[in-house]
């Protein structure tokens, strides 16, 4: 069983950068995907970034396209979200979230291990 611990969240004004960090413990993780999902508050749960472990596949939702880059450090076990560009709508709780498989799925319910959430702010 996998377990994910995210951080790197807080406050940092419109245009600044932040890089989440997500460290995976507990699973060998060359048989998982990687997700990154945020969810606002009175939103639902959107998808984020999305990475194949084994082949460093990624996949971006189209809002953070072009701004937010996740990767991964084999050594480390740690998966990444760089986030730059950042917009007051980027605010919300993030997470990590981890399934086995071998494609980047968008619908939470299909990712199996979860982080505790961290929290992003950006002001105007």
């Amino acid at each position: 069983q996998v377990q994910l611990v995210e951080s790197g969240g807080g406050l940092v004004q419109a245009g600044g950068s932040l890089r989440l960090s997500c460290a995976a413990s507990g699973g060998t993780l060359s048989r998982y995907v990687m997700g990154w999902f945020r969810q606002a508050p009175g939103k639902e749960r959107e998808f984020v970034a999305g990475l194949i472990w084994s082949r460093g596949r990624t996949h971006y939702a189209d809002s953070v396209k072009g701004r937010f880059t996740i990767s991964r450090d084999n050594a480390k076990n740690t998966v990444y979200l760089q986030m730059d560009d950042l917009k007051p709508e980027d605010t919300a709780v993030y997470y990590c979230a981890a399934r086995i498989g071998m494609e980047v799925q968008i619908a939470g319910g299909n990712y199996d291990y979860w982080g505790q959430g961290t929290q992003v702010t950006v002001s105007s």
